[in-house]
């Protein structure tokens, strides 16, 4: 894409599923998606990155294990799915103990972030809380938070500015946001990525999942997504310094930081 035709890109308020025609139907359509690829959804995860979701969750943890030497750290992973970066959180964290909860919209996924953590962790006080709630409503008060991550989930919101002023509203003034998410990589990667990510992931995504509906919004979505010099504006406007963005395996994903 040329940088002309980004900038005549239209201003995106959030995701919009096909057929939804206002935020509230867009808001039903994407639980209702997910709702319907929860039983598969680890499966292809894994299978469609070809487990390189694995080592980007488990760097995005890395990248915030300062926040964990902070005592009584509490730390919110938001648009947690069925857990994944909940848990790398958790494990990175090791004998200390951080306050580290999940937040989904979707109960059918938090059902298996939950019984995931039963069958990796020891069951105590340390355990991750899984809370299903909206991220555009949190039921949290302001200045809570040290950390609040994202992976994979914050694309789905249906309105990206009204997600970061409530990232903004639960973190402590200091406090630090993580933001995992697709992107499109440019050059030769970008051509074969778009080819993969158009043709053969839909097909394979509607074959093992026996849904199409959530693997044909999955690439439109990424490319509605902000680019990563607009999104960096947007955190920006409602009040994070050091916005950075950091790209992961030739850009197909990215870490947006940003500190309250």
């Amino acid at each position: 894409m040329s940088r002309a035709a980004e900038t005549q890109r239209p201003v995106v308020v959030g995701a919009a599923p096909e057929g939804a025609s206002d935020p509230r139907l867009a808001a039903r359509a994407v639980r209702e998606m997910f709702t319907s690829i929860a039983p598969r959804y680890d499966l292809l995860n894994h299978v469609l990155s070809f487990n390189v979701d694995r080592l980007w969750w488990r760097r995005t943890a890395r990248t915030f294990a300062h926040i964990f030497a902070q005592p009584d750290a509490r730390v919110l992973d938001l648009c947690c799915g069925t857990g994944d970066m909940t848990l790398a959180l958790r494990k990175l964290a090791g004998k200390r103990s951080p306050q580290i909860l999940g937040v989904d919209f979707s109960h059918a996924m938090l059902q298996r972030a939950h019984a995931k953590s039963h069958r990796t962790l020891a069951t105590d006080d340390t355990t991750p809380r899984w809370i299903e709630a909206d991220a555009l409503s949190l039921p949290f008060p302001g200045q809570h938070f040290n950390l609040v991550t994202s992976a994979f989930g914050f694309r789905n919101l249906v309105d990206y500015d009204a997600g970061l002023r409530e990232i903004a509203r639960v973190l402590k003034p200091g406090g630090e946001c993580g933001i995992l998410d697709f992107s499109e990589p440019r050059g030769l990667m970008g051509h074969l990525y778009r080819i993969y990510f158009k043709q053969v992931l839909p097909r394979v995504g509607t074959m093992i999942s026996g849904v199409r509906g959530p693997y044909a919004y999955l690439p439109n979505s990424v490319e509605r997504f902000p680019q990563p010099q607009e999104m960096l504006d947007r955190m920006r406007r409602v009040g994070f310094r050091e916005a950075s963005w950091m790209p992961y395996t030739f850009g197909i994903a990215g870490l947006y930081r940003g500190k309250k």
